[in-house]
């Protein structure tokens, strides 16, 4: 310690002391150490003097440590420098009061902005629009949105400075109809057309989410510099319209008179990544290149998380490696284009070579990762990072116990996911409740979604629409009209009925229901109905049998030119089978990719079996399933074998039945099937073989399932059920139907 103080003293003796002669000196100093940016050392001689000697400052001196105070943002130094000012013989003048203003605001103390400020004997336009951009930039924007209309009151008109600082309030406390009066300001003033002001407008309309409003004014600013260029691609590109952003770039590259920066690189980007355009990406990643930017974090940052987010994992790892130094940010990017490209194995070799380089992962790290396991496989990598999670603390942040919950619910742990719930529940958000809700809702237990319901009703968080789409599907699922009438009322009296989620949720409850009456009337009540809403409806009218109703209902929805989607095919195709149009289906299949871009999946094909096989026409239907370009599934397979049933083809049923048993040799459908086949034809012996076959290899038909709900209980139940509470009076009750039947002269069919 007294080696090192010595060495203190030897550097100031040699290296500053010879500087520090006289008063004239130790000011020139000062004042040439921050001409040149060197402002902590500048600030380190000022505190040198000050317990050294008794020299006066001047006030030009002043006047560069305050610059200095305000370009490190430093609080501290900002202080001593005041102290020292209000000690000596020095009398500020308004314009150094102005200084001071600007120093605390840059170093975030609005207490001692306004003290400087209610201090003053005199103010001017610099003096407001300094403590209105303090205000401004510190987060109080409400207070400088005060400030700025009692400047008007004495009398003062705003510049683009004062613009720029109010504009920015605005917009982040998102009062559009304010902006639109300061807009008026802007028009009237004679500042107006500068490009400050402009470019706020254009930001603040952007924050605002009003795109032709920005548009608006970025065409009326001439000429455009950077930021105005800059700021109209990132409002295209964070409001969906990434076209747009990618034209706006390629009209500012045509100008060629701009240097391109890490800003506008990043925005473009992000469009490229909306757009899950990769080969895009790739064209402007070698534009940056040639900028001289693939070094630069902020682009290689975002070049990165482009690449990893359209599945270019490669390139990903190639951009990454190119910036100079990666920052925690980029590091984060490439952890999480790994994790959602479903690679947890890489996405952890990466977090442990992040850790050996000494970098410190953040809550967004973790969560990152985390999201990388979706599948039972992954279970115990993912309980690995939970441990790390714990003994790092990120356990207290309710975001990353909102997504261990998800981790869990992903890879089918219930039981853990429900642990960590209880864990959070008194620190429960909107989001933990969401989760445990959907977690619930996804392994088909409607029941315990609906109890966590009515505990979250319980709870301080109000339901949103996501948990209001959770309920719906949970009633849809168990047919439970009551419950989703319910839920209905409740959006309508939270303010959620006009939401299309909700009102999309609630078709698909009215039509699991088979209450299409009602699923129509919704519908129709729906002022700008999308793709979803269509579909829902379509695919409800053709599984109930109202074929003609749902492609009725599809010729409107084109006239209307709403994009169908794949959905809507699974709904025209079901429809063209139970009523027969055949040479109708036919056309639609192959109108989906050409027309509408849509290929086919299994499930189309198998909606085309099915139509092809209720039409009578077995054989073209196994053809048409031998010449499909993927492996059919077993619900294909049992689809043809369900019509050959109905139609007694032995040789086509056999063989669709080879095909499920090679999928799945336990499948007690197919031999079900088979044996009924083999009935209709009078092949007993086949039967009693294949029954046989079925002891021998231990397949059991799987019971039939059914439920009732009856004063808000799900009551379910299965063939020869003797597991419900109340067996001994359901049995009781069937018997005495059955002797009813029979009183009646009613046979029951035996099954």
């Amino acid at each position: 310690m007294i080696k090192r103080l010595g060495s203190i003293r030897s550097y100031v003796n040699h290296t500053i002391q010879p500087f520090l002669k006289n008063e004239q000196s130790s000011n020139d100093h000062i004042i040439v150490l921050c001409k040149q940016k060197l402002f902590k050392q500048a600030l380190e001689v000022f505190e040198l003097l000050e317990r050294n000697t008794s020299y006066n400052l001047y006030p030009s001196t002043y006047s560069q440590l305050v610059s200095a105070c305000s370009s490190l943002r430093s609080l501290q130094y900002a202080r001593k420098v005041h102290s020292h000012v209000l000690v000596s013989n020095y009398e500020p003048d308004m314009i150094f009061q102005n200084h001071l203003l600007n120093m605390y605001g840059k170093c975030g103390s609005l207490k001692d902005a306004r003290k400087v400020f209610e201090e003053m004997l005199e103010r001017n336009l610099v003096t407001w629009t300094s403590i209105i951009a303090g205000y401004s930039q510190n987060g109080q924007e409400n207070e400088a949105l005060n400030l700025y209309f009692q400047m008007r009151q004495f009398g003062l008109t705003p510049d683009q400075f004062t613009f720029g600082s109010v504009i920015k309030a605005c917009s982040n406390v998102n009062q559009v109809e304010l902006g639109k009066q300061l807009h008026g300001h802007v028009i009237k003033s004679e500042h107006g057309s500068h490009l400050i002001a402009q470019n706020a407008l254009i930001a603040m309309y952007t924050k605002f989410s009003q795109i032709n409003e920005a548009l608006t004014v970025f065409s009326r600013i001439k000429p455009k510099d950077l930021i105005s260029w800059s700021s109209m691609m990132a409002g295209y590109s964070q409001l969906g319209y990434e076209l747009e952003a990618l034209s706006c770039f390629k009209e500012m590259l045509s100008q060629g008179i701009y240097k391109l920066n890490e800003f506008i690189f990043g925005s473009i980007f992000n469009a490229c990544k909306s757009l899950a355009r990769a080969e895009y990406g790739r064209q402007i990643h070698g534009l940056s290149i040639k900028f001289g930017l693939s070094f630069d974090a902020f682009a290689g940052c975002a070049v990165t998380d482009m690449y990893a987010r359209c599945g270019w994992l490669c390139s990903a790892r190639t951009a990454f490696y190119q910036i100079g130094n990666p920052d925690l940010v980029s590091w984060n990017a490439l952890i999480a284009g790994f994790a959602y490209g479903g690679d947890p194995d890489e996405a952890i070799s990466l977090f442990s070579k992040m850790r050996s380089l000494s970098l410190t992962p953040d809550d967004v790290t973790v969560r990152s990762l985390l999201c990388a396991f979706v599948s039972p496989s992954a279970l115990f990598l993912g309980k690995q990072v939970h441990c790390f999670v714990i003994k790092s603390g990120f356990d207290l942040e309710i975001s990353v116990s909102n997504t261990l919950l998800s981790m869990y619910a992903n890879c089918s742990d219930l039981l853990d996911a429900h642990k960590i719930f209880d864990e959070i529940k008194f620190k429960a958000d909107l989001v933990s409740w969401n989760a445990i809700i959907t977690a619930f809702l996804q392994q088909r237990d409607s029941g315990q979604v609906f109890s966590l319901f009515k505990m979250m009703l319980l709870s301080s968080n109000k339901p949103d629409h996501i948990t209001l789409v959770n309920m719906l599907g949970a009633s849809g699922k168990v047919a439970s009209l009551e419950i989703g009438d319910q839920v209905c009322c409740y959006a309508m009296k939270n303010g959620l009925s006009e939401d299309i989620c909700v009102n999309n949720a609630l078709i698909d409850m009215y039509v699991k229901c088979g209450h299409m009456t009602s699923a129509k009337k919704l519908f129709d009540s729906m002022k700008n109905p999308d793709a979803v809403s269509w579909s829902s409806l379509i695919v409800g009218y053709a599984q109930f049998g109202y074929g003609e109703e749902a492609l009725d209902l599809f010729q409107k929805m084109r006239y209307l030119a709403v994009k169908p989607n794949q959905v809507t095919f699974v709904g025209v195709l079901t429809a063209c089978s139970h009523v027969g149009r055949v040479k109708e289906g036919w056309q639609l299949f192959r109108a989906m990719e050409m027309e509408f871009g849509i290929v086919p999946t299994r499930e189309h094909c198998c909606c085309v079996v099915d139509m092809l096989a209720r039409a009578g026409c077995i054989e073209e239907a196994e053809a048409f399933i031998n010449q499909m370009e993927f492996d059919p599934d077993i619900l294909v397979w049992k689809t043809l074998l369900a019509a050959c049933k109905t139609r007694n083809n032995l040789d086509v049923g056999k063989r669709a039945t080879e095909k499920i048993l090679e999928i799945d040799p336990s499948n007690s459908a197919a031999h079900v099937l088979l044996c009924n086949i083999f009935a209709s034809t009078g092949s007993w012996k086949d039967v009693a073989s294949l029954r046989g076959l079925m002891r021998q290899k231990g397949v059991k038909k799987v019971p039939g399932q059914s439920w009732i709900e009856v004063k808000d209980r799900i009551h379910v139940f299965l063939a020869e059920d003797c597991m419900h509470p109340e067996r001994d009076r359901i049995y009781c009750m069937l018997d005495e139907l059955w002797l009813q039947m029979l009183d009646d002269d009613y046979l029951p069919i035996q099954i």
